[in-house]
């Protein structure tokens, strides 16, 4: 799974959404895209997920980009464990993102090869997404 090589503190803050992306909210790399139109945590699992889903599919003739990576620890307590005593252990690492961002991005297949697996790697995620493409 990814997770950061090192970090600050071990435990973070839940913290807050803003209301829109203001930077990754844009096609850099590949002509087709998957963009998040709801705020939420990814989790590691899924980014793998996906990584998995673009390998199989831009094997010979794609590329694909993975415009976030989970840096943010999620902590969790053991079950039937009263409250109070301190916070969790970290269970797993998250990617927080907000409306507008550009998820992942693959290049190199065909306009329809494109979207069926974008629609495949939608399926995977926690947040709604929609399939952007590269006006020129």
């Amino acid at each position: 799974m990814l997770a950061p090589k090192r970090q600050k503190y071990r435990k973070t803050f839940r913290g807050i959404w803003r209301r829109i992306a203001v930077k990754g909210d844009r096609l850099n790399f590949g002509s087709f895209g998957l963009k998040s139109l709801s705020q939420g945590w990814i989790k590691d699992r899924e980014i793998e997920a996906v990584r998995v889903i673009f390998a199989r599919a831009t094997r010979k003739a794609g590329k694909f980009w993975i415009r976030i990576f989970p840096d943010k620890p999620f902590t969790k307590k053991p079950p039937e464990v009263t409250m109070g005593a301190g916070k969790g252990d970290v269970a797993y690492f998250v990617a927080s993102v907000v409306p507008g961002r550009v998820l992942f991005e693959v290049d190199g297949l065909p306009a329809a090869e494109s979207r069926a697996v974008l629609k495949g790697v939608a399926s995977k995620l926690s947040v709604k997404t929609k399939i952007v493409e590269k006006t020129i």
